[in-house]
């Protein structure tokens, strides 16, 4: 009896989940037992356009395939997040803020094309959300709402244990809730939004516009002479930790808007968990959630069993969207094979 091609021997098992940002590209390789096995960054390299972008994704996927020793023939399919609203049937990124000349970009099919597996595509936070609910604290929840606190602040909805995305696959924009009327103005052009006043980069320009006009804080000499280093999530917990006003002052504006927000959302959707993601939340964990849970909790509209909602934190960090991208592949594959 002939032997079977080496194709037909190896068995499919494991999933790529791709997070595409506007900086970083992550792939990570994950087994049967929702294990990571390998995982590989790159720069995204935004300004080489859409299809040098695709060679640095590709590029990832397989750095992470040859880290996990494990051939691409047996990888079952993949999943790649990527910002701004994506077509989940066709795969196609209508487009992507971050991402100069990303309209219109059918993803999916040209990762596919590169790549050899199935891919399917969908909004980098919701995957983020996804993995939360798949394989960290919101495992098992069937109603649950997560919010990412970065650069910008994006969230997904998960209703009936399963994402919502909408009619327009644009379901989940918190960041651009109105919370302040009038208020800062927001990177999308309108006025008010949480993401201009609760982002890291709202607490940048808090802090900033406090440093330039004199205001004594040691982050002075946490963000260095120039006062132009990054406030990453490390400076903001060691100079929380250290007790300094300003930086407790703008965190404490900033979780309360937070707080109204989600009130807000405990109010509409009823969930059983608001998960916060992003190197902010992550990095002070009970700290950064109790005072948005004391600010959220009377004005819940149902206050019997308000403390069935859970407020907690991601605990997934970077893998977050990666995870999710390798849920969303199980998903899809699972429903194509009905």
């Amino acid at each position: 009896m002939a032997k079977g091609s080496r194709r037909s021997r190896i068995r499919k098992q494991y999933r790529l989940g791709i997070d595409l940002g506007g900086t970083n590209v992550m792939a990570l390789v994950v087994n049967e037992k929702d294990e990571i096995i390998g995982e590989a960054k790159k720069k995204t390299k935004a300004e080489l356009g859409p299809e040098g972008v695709v060679d640095r994704i590709v590029a990832t996927a397989e750095s992470a395939l040859s880290s996990a020793e494990v051939d691409a023939q047996a990888v079952i399919a993949a999943g790649v997040g990527a910002p701004g609203p994506v077509n989940l049937e066709t795969g196609v990124v209508v487009e992507a803020p971050n991402l100069p000349g990303w309209q219109e970009i059918p993803l999916a099919a040209m990762l596919s094309d590169r790549l050899g597996v199935p891919v399917f595509a969908d909004n980098d936070v919701n995957l983020g959300t996804l993995g939360v609910h798949q394989m960290g604290v919101g495992r098992g929840t069937q109603h649950m709402i997560g919010i990412f606190v970065g650069t910008g602040v994006g969230g997904g909805v998960i209703i009936d244990g399963q994402l919502h995305r909408g009619s327009r696959y644009s379901a989940g924009e918190i960041g651009h809730t109105i919370i302040v009327p009038n208020g800062p103005l927001c990177g999308c052009g309108k006025r008010g939004c949480l993401e201009a006043v609760a982002s890291r980069t709202a607490i940048e320009r808090e802090v900033n516009a406090a440093l330039e006009a004199g205001y004594s804080s040691i982050l002075s000499d946490l963000l260095g002479p120039s006062g132009k280093d990054r406030l990453t999530s490390g400076v903001i917990k060691s100079a929380l930790e250290a007790g300094d006003t300003l930086m407790t002052e703008v965190m404490t504006q900033v979780q309360f808007y937070l707080g109204l927000l989600t009130a807000n959302l405990v109010n509409i959707l009823d969930p059983e968990m608001v998960v916060f993601g992003g190197g902010v939340a992550e990095a002070l964990g009970d700290a950064f959630t109790e005072p948005i849970r004391a600010t959220a909790k009377p004005y819940y509209l149902q206050q019997r069993d308000a403390d069935r909602v859970r407020i907690v934190t991601a605990e997934l960090g970077d893998y977050a969207g990666g995870l999710g991208g390798a849920a969303l592949a199980r998903q899809m594959t699972g429903r194509k094979r009905k």
